[in-house]
């Protein structure tokens, strides 16, 4: 039988959700099949929970359930989540400097930087990730001798608090802050304040050369415990009954702090390393909070249908990846309207 090329499946779903033999309504569980058409090879997992249970999964191309998956950037949405976690514990302000948490980097311009501005990506320091030539750019901080002088050798460039540039810097810096506040190394910060409480068992993350784990992402984790992540995000930091992170932060993570639909076809607007889009699906406008990471890497939290849905890939650097997954995305929300 003669496979339909993805390009064409997805076409299908999200135009009407319904499959071309029988004209029934797709199912969740047959628009997760459909991606088994896409030729790239790298799309490796999706989880669809709604109200906390798995009502479709799917892997692809080797992934199993116990796979441990880089979600790259999505990690820095992790990292916000540290940082709400501290503010919670009063172990750091958001009205604060850098400088005040990492006294070895306060006389620098990283260090003059308030923490809300730094969380919203508005450091106003010349980091901006889509520029290989910036001063700050990530590739310059991986391969930084030590990470401590190179975040001191990056000059301001703008404003603080006036112009939005996406970097991976700030959330560098934002890991360090936190275990500066909390005296403790960012990784076991998480695994108590975070991964414990979601029954979070098995990760790895990647440390720069001077040991530190990367607040900016390398982050690895299963796609079912990306999406306990989007679960509690979504039951406003209550996971099985119990509180993880305060409320009152992931209103303030994921309010619309700052426009960016100017700069990002993928966005709408940033909170605190949280994203959010506002996406139209036969007619009808549905909120969309996600953690974003190359390649497609996603943690979408959908409110009003009381859905998350979690997808690991592997397409680094193809700028299909990101859009593959927002296609996913909408299909499934398509498939879920007529199963509502």
């Amino acid at each position: 039988m003669r496979r339909l090329p993805f390009s064409l499946l997805s076409t299908l779903f999200l135009s009407c959700p319904v499959l071309a033999q029988d004209r029934a309504p797709a199912t969740l569980d047959q628009v997760l099949q459909a991606q088994d058409g896409d030729s790239h090879g790298d799309l490796r997992a999706v989880v669809v929970l709604r109200d906390g249970a798995i009502v479709a999964e799917r892997y692809y191309n080797g992934e199993t359930a116990d796979t441990l998956h880089d979600i790259r950037s999505a990690g820095k949405s992790i990292t916000a989540l540290l940082v709400g976690a501290a503010v919670a514990r009063g172990q750091l302000a958001t009205t604060k400097t850098v400088g005040g948490y990492w006294p070895e980097v306060a006389a620098s311009p990283a260090g003059k930087v308030v923490l809300d501005d730094l969380l919203t990506m508005r450091s106003g320091l010349a980091a901006f990730d889509e520029d290989e030539h910036s001063p700050g750019n990530e590739d310059k901080l991986d391969e930084a001798p030590d990470p401590a002088a190179f975040v001191r050798g990056v000059p301001a460039a703008t404003k603080p608090g006036s112009i939005y540039r996406y970097n991976s810097l700030g959330s560098y810096i934002a890991g360090r802050v936190v275990e500066n506040a909390s005296g403790a190394d960012l990784e076991d910060y998480a695994a108590k304040a975070l991964f414990a409480p979601l029954g979070i068992t098995r990760w790895s993350w990647g440390r720069d050369v001077a040991r530190h784990p990367k607040g900016q992402g390398n982050l690895s984790l299963r796609a079912r415990d990306t999406a306990k992540i989007g679960q509690m995000v979504l039951d406003d930091g209550v996971f099985d009954g119990k509180r993880v992170i305060d409320a009152a932060w992931l209103k303030a993570a994921l309010a619309p702090r700052v426009a960016i639909g100017a700069v990002d076809r993928y966005a709408d607007s940033y909170g605190y390393f949280w994203y959010a889009k506002t996406q139209d699906v036969a007619g009808k406008k549905i909120a969309v909070h996600f953690a974003s990471g190359n390649g497609g890497n996603k943690i979408y939290v959908i409110p009003a249908r009381r859905m998350v849905v979690s997808i690991a890939s592997s397409a680094y650097g193809k700028g299909y990846g990101q859009r593959r997954s927002e296609d996913i995305l909408k299909a499934i929300l398509a498939a879920d309207a007529t199963q509502m």
